[in-house]
This record gives structure tokens, sequence and C-alpha cells, in this order.
């Protein structure tokens, strides 16, 4: 087992280890009640589907079991494929048009989550404000008004 290198005082963050994935940048409704709009939130830090989707459902099954399909705008991501395989198992992948703010999850039978995508070169400040909002019990905020902030350049 390699060790894991710790910081030193002379070191300069942000650190990282090498060859160690990072955690999606995800953020769950915590009641799961199912009464808003959006299910939570998820902030990639890329448009490649390939690099970005892995982690996300990997991070999604443990919480809300086998994910089956995802529902992408295909005009904000770069190569999209039908299907991907994760862990093992066949995840398919639906195109539409219409939304680069939304992703759809889809687990078991029909069983549908939805989750704010705050774009990849989104500031810190502005994509926490706006996952917090997507993923506040209950809310109803639409997507173009969580990311206003940033779609106007504030």
């Amino acid at each position: 087992m390699m060790p894991i290198p710790l910081p030193t005082p002379s070191s300069s963050g942000p650190w990282s280890v090498p060859a160690v994935p990072l955690l999606p940048r995800l953020v769950l409704e915590p009641t799961m009640t199912r009464e808003g709009i959006f299910d939570g939130a998820w902030w990639p830090r890329s448009n490649h589907v390939l690099a970005e989707l892995p982690d996300l459902i990997t991070a999604l099954g443990a919480h809300l079991g086998r994910i089956v399909r995802v529902g992408l705008d295909t005009p904000a991501w770069d190569e999209v494929p039908r299907s991907l395989v994760v862990n093992g198992l066949m995840v398919k992948i639906n195109w539409f048009a219409g939304s680069n703010a939304t992703v759809s999850v889809t687990r078991g039978f029909q069983d549908h989550f939805l989750l704010l995508v705050v774009p990849p070169g989104t500031t810190t400040e502005n994509a926490s404000s706006a996952m917090a909002g997507a993923s506040a019990t209950g809310n109803h905020t639409p997507a173009a008004e969580l990311l206003l902030d940033e779609q106007s350049g504030i």
C-alpha cells in the first residue's frame, strides 16, 4: 500500500493525493420526500461525460440504490454515449434537448430523480448557493433562477 503524502508546512494549498479520484460535488435533499422540483444538485468539474458520470452514478447508487438510466441534454456534454458500464453494471444514457441545467436519474422501475446541474466553470460562491437552493426540502425555484447569478456574470 502506498503511503498518502501529507502537505508540508511549505506547501501552498490546495493539494491532492496522486491517483485518488475526486469525490463528485453532489448535494441531495436530506429528507428525500420528493416534494420539490429538485432532489439535489451536482457540480461536475468538466463537460466530459465519461470522466464525470461514473463517479456521480457510484455516489448516487450508494444513496439511492441501483441507477439504471441517466437523462442528459446532449448539447451541454462532450461525447455522450448511449450507455456505459459503472461498477460492472450497465447504465443507459437517454439523450434529450431542453435543459443543460438538469440531469434525470432513474432507479428501479420509473423512479425518477431530478438534479440541478451547476455548470463546471461556476464560481464556488454561486455554485454553493445554487446547490443549497436545489437541495432544500420543498424547493420550488426553477433552474434558471437558481443559476441566475452565474448566468448574469455576477
